[in-house]
Parts: C-alpha cells; sequence; structure tokens
C-alpha cells in the first residue's frame, strides 16, 4: 500500500541517520565519565529510533498491529519528553561545578559520586499517560488526559527543568566570566574534560536551554488548544476503559493544523537535536582522533597501514598505505 506522506521515506532516512549520529560518540564520552552527555544521547537516540521504526510501520495505515511495541515506544517517547532536558541540567550543574569549583583536585569518587547525582536526576521520570494512540504516518504516541494532575505530572518538568538549567547556565558564564583568567588552570585538574569540550557543552546547554523554556510552552498550546480542562474525579474515572486506542488516519490529522503542527513538532524535534549535538561534538578534535582509530582498525586486517608504520609492498615494490597518523 502506497504511503500517504509524499515526501516519504523522507523522514525515516534522517531519523535512522539522526539514530547513528547521536550515538556515534557515545563510546569516547562514556570513557570520559559525561554521565549527562551520555544520557542526552541515548535519550535522543532512542527517540529517533523509536521514530525510525514507527515511520515504516504505519507509513500507510493507522492500525494497531503491534501493541506490545506501542506500550514500550509510546512510554519512551513520554520519557525522552523529560529525560532530554533532564540531561541538558546535568550538564549545566556539572559544568558550573567544575568552574566555580575551588579544589585543585578531583578523585575518582567525587567523579562516581557525581555521575550518580546526575544519573538520579536524568532518569527520574515521573509520567502516568494513558495507554496509547496511533497516528499514521507518525505511529504509537502516549496520551495524556487533560486535568489538573497531569500539569504537575507530565507537561510542567520540561519547562520546570529548563528554568533550572537556565539558572545554572546563568551561574556558569557568571563564574567563567569572573574566572576566565583562570580557566585552563581549574581545566587541568579534571582529567575527563579539556576547554574544547568544556565551550562545547557549554554551546550544547546554552542552545538547549533556549528552546526547551518556549518550546515546552509551545507544545504544551498546541497539544491541549481546544480541548477542554477536565475535572479529576477519581483514579477509576480516568483510567475507564484503560485499553483503548485512539486510531487517527493522516487525512484527519493533517486537515487539522494545530494537530499537524503538534505532530511535525514532536517528530522532528529529536531529529534537529541529535543534528545540533554533532555538528557540536562530531567535529571536535577528540572526534577526529577516534574516527581515523576506527579507520585503521579496519584497514589494517586488509593489510593497510599508516604510512608512519609503513605497510606490506604489492608486486611493484610499493607499500599498500594510506596516508594518516598513527
Amino acid at each position: 500500500m502506497r504511503a500517504s506522506d509524499p515526501t516519504f521515506p523522507l523522514f525515516p532516512v534522517f531519523a535512522f541517520l539522526a539514530f547513528v549520529l547521536s550515538i556515534i560518540p557515545l563510546s569516547w564520552h562514556m570513557q570520559a565519565w559525561n554521565s549527562g552527555t551520555c544520557a542526552f544521547m541515548i535519550w535522543v537516540g532512542a527517540f529517533c529510533l523509536v521514530e525510525f521504526i514507527n515511520s515504516l510501520i504505519w507509513s500507510d495505515n493507522a492500525i494497531n498491529s503491534v501493541p506490545v511495541w506501542c506500550d514500550i515506544s509510546s512510554q519512551i517517547i513520554a520519557g525522552a519528553g523529560v529525560g532530554i532536558p533532564a540531561s541538558i541540567l546535568c550538564i549545566s550543574r556539572r559544568l558550573y561545578r567544575i568552574i566555580s569549583t575551588q579544589t585543585v583536585s578531583i578523585t575518582r569518587d567525587d567523579k562516581r559520586r557525581a555521575i550518580y547525582e546526575d544519573l538520579s536526576i536524568a532518569f527520574d521520570i515521573i509520567v502516568q499517560p494513558h495507554r496509547f494512540d496511533i497516528f499514521e504516518e507518525y505511529g504509537c504516541s502516549p496520551a495524556t488526559y487533560n486535568t489538573i494532575p497531569a500539569y504537575f505530572l507530565f507537561y510542567m518538568w520540561p519547562i520546570l527543568i529548563g528554568l533550572v538549567s537556565f539558572v545554572f547556565s546563568s551561574l556558569t558564564l557568571r563564574s567563567f566570566y569572573m574566572r576566565r583568567i583562570q580557566f585552563n588552570q581549574i581545566l587541568s585538574s579534571n582529567n575527563a574534560i579539556n576547554p574544547s569540550r568544556y565551550l562545547r557543552l557549554m554551546l550544547l546547554a546554552l542552545i538547549d536551554i533556549m528552546c526547551t523554556i518556549p518550546l515546552g510552552i509551545y507544545i504544551i498550546y498546541i497539544d491541549l488548544k481546544g480541548i477542554p480542562l477536565a475535572p479529576w474525579i477519581s483514579w477509576a474515572d480516568t483510567h475507564f476503559d484503560f485499553g483503548r486506542v485512539i486510531l487517527v488516519p493522516a487525512v484527519i490529522w493533517r486537515s487539522n493544523p494545530v494537530d499537524n503542527a503538534a505532530i511535525q513538532v514532536n517528530r522532528w524535534l529529536p531529529i534537529i537535536c541529535a543534528f545540533v549535538f554533532f555538528m557540536i561534538f562530531g567535529f571536535a578534535e577528540e572526534a577526529m582522533k577516534n574516527y581515523r582509530r576506527t579507520f585503521w582498525f579496519l584497514a589494517r586486517p586488509l593489510g593497510f597501514r599508516p604510512s608512519s608504520e609503513g605497510g606490506p609492498t604489492n608486486a611493484k615494490g610499493k607499500h599498500n598505505t594510506f596516508a594518516g597518523p598513527n
């Protein structure tokens, strides 16, 4: 059956590419104990992977064909809505603690304690959505009952976390300005982060904070526009017929400008996050070193060596080498 989106498969291609780009730097950030950055990559990567799979399964239908997958993927989407800004909060908090610290050395126990504190923020997700809805082209989506408790359990968290991150980032910029002369000396006591990585993390945090708060408000507005606020009666009333799944064909949600805007923002936002992250970190010096290391790891079994190492000679007496560093 032909996909209803005339641009198909443009979105799944971008979603899969975003998933790959978001996890490429994961290994060396894990080695550097960057827990907040790793949590950001995991949440964004998981969100993009879910969108890639969903966009293929429901490219031309809105049928509840894989309900178990929808139960899982809708929870990932709901969690990522809080997990991504929470990860940025971890990054902002860590940058502030580094630039404002008065100690000269940071022990391994200090690093481990910081990781535990970061993970307690990034993975403490409190959401209670309805089972799920299915939108053609988009796939499974968490559904939230529009009542007062929903704002405290779900909608307010991205904005609240963004405000806290804004405070930490403001304090970081203030401390950075006041201690800019000591900047390199402060970072020299922290082997897990160098000046280049610190500035890149600061840029990522500032970009995300500038987007998180206004986007969080806008998403609440477009998600709830035209939906009246329902009174909270009881747990049983709210979860009556909990297994019900709403199926929405593309022709329905595309014909409504508010629904169309809500779905397009929700589906493209994690992809933009992944591309922005890779633009900031994917071309850094440490990234290029890891690319070269991976390339030569794959090329050596084929008989090629970096020019500085030399290589086996071929029939004409020439070395099978590629120019490149160790």
